[in-house]
């Protein structure tokens, strides 16, 4: 005998019930539940259930997923785990726009799809989407910096960061990865002191009276979310107020087992379901159910930055990219690079749907050959007069108009386009080599978007924009040659030529690169030449802080870490080091010359040295520099005496 108390649920009587009764049967008859509909082990377990768990039995059942409580035990047996199964379940429906029901809905749809071979792109032909090509320091880009830096005051920024960094041969999470060695900073640093540098500048540019603080939310995973808090807080947020950061912690979905969506169990616990990540497209179901967004549109803003977590050069490109969405209109931009033809990179692409529907998406690079081929383009991707594909290539950054943004989240509830990938056993695709589950991409965002909405890109440089760091030392040291090793290394390596570049259309000569090779990667190595982002937002304010003649060796080092440093008549070879309060206003001149910093070669399975420089393959031995620091406000000079 035990009693049952039946709370108003749906199929749940309204009023409180306190029943007596006898069996599971009487259980059932009291839910409106026909008892042959039920496995006999739930049933037997009903007792355990509070009516909500009940209702979302019943729903487990409604959905073809008895097989869950197969393996259950009676009443009595490892209870606590069957009410730790519940509260998942929970969990799993809350965290799903629909709930779990909808999941397994629409999981059965993309399965279906898939085991017939379905394209998500059959009936579209593809063709060249309308956007703007900028090239780096001509007046076209400045115009759109400027424009950019102007904006910034308006816009959010959204880390999607949700991984370690284990696939890099680091243990620690991939933000906390050092950008480069010379100065030992780390990528999440970098972020925040450039979004910091942009919110100043753009108060200065429009005169404000007051700085507005810029939001920056980062998407954290349950593998992240208290590292990537304890680096922020032990590093007193890089600068930027507690309040202006916000982490939203991404959930798991549901594995599924087979064609049918049976949701699977952990193979180690009969009473969980196995879970794995959706994808960083949940950024946007994050967002929504947050409430920023609405808090973001009342406080004014109008624009959303996303991106991704490794990538040291985005922020070069960010200000004219944000320029060219506020001067274009553009309800979505993405920021791409230039991209050879059947490189593996997907391209951004127009796709027009015989029956009028019309997108402008990232297709992958494998989808994007034979789609164009089977549209009539015999030649499939080509590169064009240009010596590129016509197609730019997606870097994974966006930048979204913040009220239509919330306007298409609002008809979905936050939820985006997904799709499914299962790893078939044999040609019948009747069963997985293991479980999937269904998975978005934060890119994916434009597909439901009506074909009046303002779709375009902004390419820049790749030298410029995108040099991501996702491989091991093992790993790119077997890429064929000539491909990018996107790794540590490569990553490094691409800021001092970015900044080396920059400098050089500034009017300073840079002497040119030597090729090295660390970890087997054979890279080219320019001067090591690093400055924090207030130094140097824009290539116009760069420009007005190189004066007259300036030259600086291969072997060099030159680290600028304060916002009015003026480089005139500098001849550098060797290592200089600049520290200045914003007070300071510093001009360096002459020549300077010492010993220098060296890149000593270390291999990756070095265990003597630390993780983070094992996997770049190389150690700085400071042998000689020079370093000053300004700490008070005036005019000083810096001109070593002969």
């Amino acid at each position: 005998m035990f009693h049952l108390f039946i709370f108003e649920k749906s199929t749940i009587p309204a009023r409180m019930v306190s029943a007596t009764v006898d069996s599971e049967a009487d259980i059932l008859s009291n839910l409106n539940i026909n008892a042959g509909d039920w496995p006999s082990n739930l049933v037997k377990n009903l007792c355990l259930l509070s009516p909500d768990q009940i209702e979302l039995g019943k729903m487990l059942v409604e959905m073809g997923q008895s097989h869950l409580f197969q393996q259950w035990t009676d009443a009595g047996v490892e209870d606590d785990k069957k009410k730790a199964f519940f509260d998942q379940v929970a969990k799993l429906n809350t965290r799903y726009p629909g709930g779990l029901a909808s999941y397994i809905k629409n999981a059965r749809e993309l399965l279906a799809d898939s085991k017939v071979g379905k394209s998500p792109y059959d009936g579209f032909t593809p063709s060249v989407p309308t956007g703007e090509v900028l090239s780096f320091g001509d007046d076209n880009f400045i115009k759109y910096e400027e424009a950019g830096v102007k904006e910034a005051q308006n816009a959010a920024f959204v880390l999607v960061a949700g991984g370690l960094g284990e696939r890099l041969g680091y243990n620690g999470i991939k933000v906390a990865l050092l950008a480069e060695a010379t100065t030992g900073t780390c990528f999440l640093q970098v972020y925040i002191e450039a979004i910091l540098a942009l919110q100043e500048g753009s108060c200065r540019l429009t005169q404000g009276t007051f700085q507005k603080d810029i939001p920056f939310v980062i998407m954290t995973s349950d593998d992240t979310h208290t590292r990537t808090l304890e680096v922020l807080e032990s590093n007193s947020y890089f600068g930027m107020k507690p309040t202006q950061v916000k982490l939203l912690k991404q959930e798991k979905v549901a594995c599924l087992d087979d064609n049918d969506a049976r949701l699977a169990l952990d193979p180690h616990n009969k009473y969980q379901i196995q879970t794995k990540p959706h994808g960083h497209g949940d950024v946007h179901s994050l967002l929504y159910s947050s409430g920023l967004l609405k808090v973001w549109l009342d406080a004014g803003l109008r624009w959303v930055l996303f991106f991704q977590d490794t990538n040291g050069l985005l922020f070069k490109a960010i200000p004219a990219s944000l320029g060219v969405s506020a001067t274009k209109q553009y309800q979505v931009n993405s920021l791409d690079v230039q991209r050879k033809a059947k490189e593996a990179m997907g391209g951004i692409t127009r796709l027009t749907h015989s029956d009028g529907r019309s997108m402008v998406i990232n297709v992958e690079y494998n989808q994007l050959d034979p789609l164009l081929r089977a549209a009539g383009h015999p030649d499939g991707d080509a590169d064009c007069e240009t010596g590129y594909s016509p197609f730019p290539g997606n870097i994974n950054h966006l930048i979204l108009e913040l009220g239509p943004y919330i306007e298409e989240l609002t008809k979905t509830g936050g939820a985006i386009k997904e799709f499914v990938n299962p790893k078939y056993k044999d040609a019948s695709k009747t069963s997985f080599k293991s479980s999937t589950r269904l998975e978005c991409m934060m890119q994916d965002y434009p597909k439901k978007l009506p074909p009046t909405a303002r779709v375009g890109f902004t390419v820049m440089d790749k030298w410029l924009a995108y040099a991501p760091v996702k491989n091991n030392p093992e790993d790119a040291s077997k890429v064929p040659k000539g491909n990018p090793y996107h790794s540590a290394t490569s990553g490094e390596m691409a800021i001092y030529r970015a900044n080396s570049l920059i400098l050089v259309k500034a009017g300073v000569q840079v002497e040119g690169p030597v090729q090295q090779v660390f970890n087997g990667q054979e890279v080219e190595v320019w001067p090591r030449i690093t400055w924090k982002p207030k130094w140097g937002l824009t290539f116009s304010e760069i420009k007005s802080k190189v004066r007259q003649s300036c030259s600086v060796s291969q072997r060099s080092t030159m680290v600028l870490k304060g916002r009015n440093i003026f480089l005139e008549d500098l001849s550098l070879d060797g290592a200089l080091i600049i520290n200045s309060i914003d007070g300071a206003e510093v001009k360096v001149e002459g020549s300077i010359q010492n010993k220098g910093w060296l890149l000593e070669r270390i291999h990756y399975k070095d265990s003597s040295s630390p993780e983070e420089l094992r996997i770049r393959g190389f150690k700085i031995n400071k042998l000689e520099h020079l370093e000053q620091t300004y700490s008070e406000t005036g005019k000083f000079i810096l001109k070593p005496q002969c």
